[in-house]
């Protein structure tokens, strides 16, 4: 799947992230439709640019901090389908912030339309231990500048 992000510091007025993507026949289902779990995987992928927009990758934060994040709830709402070829932007937007969760709300749009609507809550957590953990102070930081 061919992706583009957008990095560098916040411009100002802006509050969200877009990752572009265009849909793969691997991504989608015998129909030609974008299979339903394949969204997981787009806004996943935008998060994940939006921490490295950030300057988080996060191999180097596991590596440098033995800190993690994983996904602890979505739910999503599927309102049009994706087809092959389509070129889909994936925004991710910050909704709220704890010291070790985060609360986004992201969008698949295809041109105008919006193809899905999710809120998706990621914890922060130590490694070592499995448990909750809060995250960077600077990460932190740096996400609360988005809300």
């Amino acid at each position: 799947m061919r992706q583009t992000a957008e990095y560098g510091p916040k411009p100002p007025g802006e509050d969200r992230h877009a990752l572009a993507v265009r849909v793969y026949y691997e991504d989608t289902d015998a129909g030609g439709v974008v299979y339903y779990a394949n969204y997981l995987r787009f806004l996943e992928r935008a998060r994940t640019e939006f921490l490295r927009r950030l300057g988080y990758g996060q191999a180097d934060l596991a590596q440098t901090t033995g800190l993690a994040f994983a996904v602890r709830s979505i739910s999503a709402e599927y309102l049009l389908p994706a087809r092959l070829d389509d070129e889909l932007v994936v925004t991710c937007s910050i909704e709220s912030l704890g010291r070790a969760q985060v609360g986004f709300g992201q969008r698949v749009l295809r041109g105008g339309d919006l193809l899905l609507e999710a809120r998706v809550r990621v914890a922060c957590f130590e490694l070592a231990r499995g448990k909750a953990a809060p995250m960077p102070r600077e990460l932190h930081e740096k996400l609360k500048a988005f809300i």
